[in-house]
């Protein structure tokens, strides 16, 4: 060992320094272990900034950039979501006009509703969520799922919200210009039920500002929580 050493340039203590056991990190260990759970349990959906908000909730010390050294290390790997595009919502017809004029208190109630149709990540695609809110109260008060954004959604969204309240005077529904409002089927069933229709006009997101669910966060954790990532779940 003595010639070995001397071969190598190296003194006999060094050598046997570099054999000596190394302590266990235990705290290491706990937070690879922490990583791996959260990991698990959101389904890999969490990336570095959301992975370190959540250990320092569990009491660990750790900055951003540890986080994604480690996550590389024990090959964590988030989720990214497909791009989502609209299929086709149906047959357009002729567009209304802007009869709410941003007017978004009225003096009433159920006399101004409002109708707008997001659309939510679950395990098996995407899950369309049609809405319509009374402008008065500012409550929800019908709303409807789907795996299809098409005008049968908002029909049977606006036919609940007709159902549950079933008001005396005409009702004022305003919604932006989207396929599943304009379309023929839905026109047809505001006739029905002597609905007035309003529209926001082409490029003025303001004028739907009341009514736009697209600005909720529909996260992949509150869904997780909610236990509604599958479509069987959410209907």
């Amino acid at each position: 060992m003595t010639e070995i050493c001397r071969g190598l340039s190296l003194s006999r203590s060094v050598y046997y320094a570099s054999r000596r056991p190394k302590a266990i990190n235990t705290e290491e260990i706990r937070l690879r272990a922490a990583m791996k759970t959260i990991h698990h349990q959101m389904d890999a959906t969490y990336g570095t900034r959301r992975m370190q908000i959540e250990l320092n909730e569990m009491g660990y010390k750790i900055g951003r950039f540890k986080v994604r050294r480690m996550m590389k290390q024990l090959h964590l790997l988030a989720k990214r979501p497909k791009q989502h595009r609209y299929p086709i919502g149906g047959k357009p017809s002729a567009v209304a006009d802007n009869s709410l004029n941003r007017q978004f208190n009225p003096e009433q109630p159920n006399t101004h509703w409002a109708g707008d149709i997001t659309y939510i990540r679950t395990e098996q695609g995407w899950l369309y969520l049609a809405v319509v809110v009374e402008l008065f109260s500012r409550k929800i008060i019908s709303w409807a799922f789907s795996d299809k954004p098409n005008s049968e959604l908002t029909t049977r969204a606006l036919r609940l919200a007709m159902n549950k309240r079933d008001p005396v005077e005409n009702v004022l529904f305003h919604s932006d210009q989207g396929a599943q409002y304009t379309s023929e089927s839905f026109q047809r069933c505001l006739r029905e039920h002597g609905v007035i229709c309003s529209m926001s006009r082409k490029g003025n997101c303001l004028d739907n500002a009341v009514i736009n669910i697209s600005s909720f966060r529909f996260g992949n954790r509150e869904l997780k929580c909610n236990g509604c990532r599958k479509f069987m779940g959410a209907y």
